[in-house]
């Protein structure tokens, strides 16, 4: 008799959460209730957290680094105050000359990071669309 009446109620709870939640969604207390946390659905009309400020044809000098691990590691060029991320489709090109300094052309894309409350994370450097104007022998040490 005792597992009867566990097997009730639990059916009896499960079917009061199930009409429960159609309720919520049924109100759109879901999408407006939470707003002020900012953890609701609503937030996400927002701006992205990258938004594109500018593109400029550069010529950049600097160290071929692997930055990240794997299988998210990404290509750098390590210039001398500044570091561009190349994209993916150009990453190739410059994989197999890491550690030595080269220097390249492409689209330099400045983009602004935010935090996931709209507040400024700084700024991120990318490369684009580059073409490898000379590379310099690798350093010994």
């Amino acid at each position: 008799m005792n597992n009867r009446l566990r097997c009730r109620f639990i059916l009896f709870v499960c079917i009061f959460l199930f009409c429960i939640t159609g309720l919520v969604a049924q109100t759109g207390f879901a999408q407006t209730g939470f707003a002020q946390t900012g953890f609701a659905r609503g937030n996400q009309e927002k701006e992205p957290a990258m938004s594109e400020a500018e593109i400029e044809l550069i010529q950049v000098t600097g160290r071929v680094r692997l930055v990240g691990s794997s299988p998210f590691g990404q290509i750098v060029i390590t210039g001398e105050e500044k570091e561009w991320y190349l994209s993916r489709e150009d990453a190739g090109k410059l994989h197999n000359l890491q550690h030595r300094t080269v220097t390249v052309e492409g689209e330099e894309i400045i983009r602004e990071l935010n935090f996931a409350n709209g507040r400024p994370a700084g700024k991120i450097r990318e490369l684009r669309n580059i073409t490898i104007i000379s590379i310099q022998e690798a350093s010994p040490f």
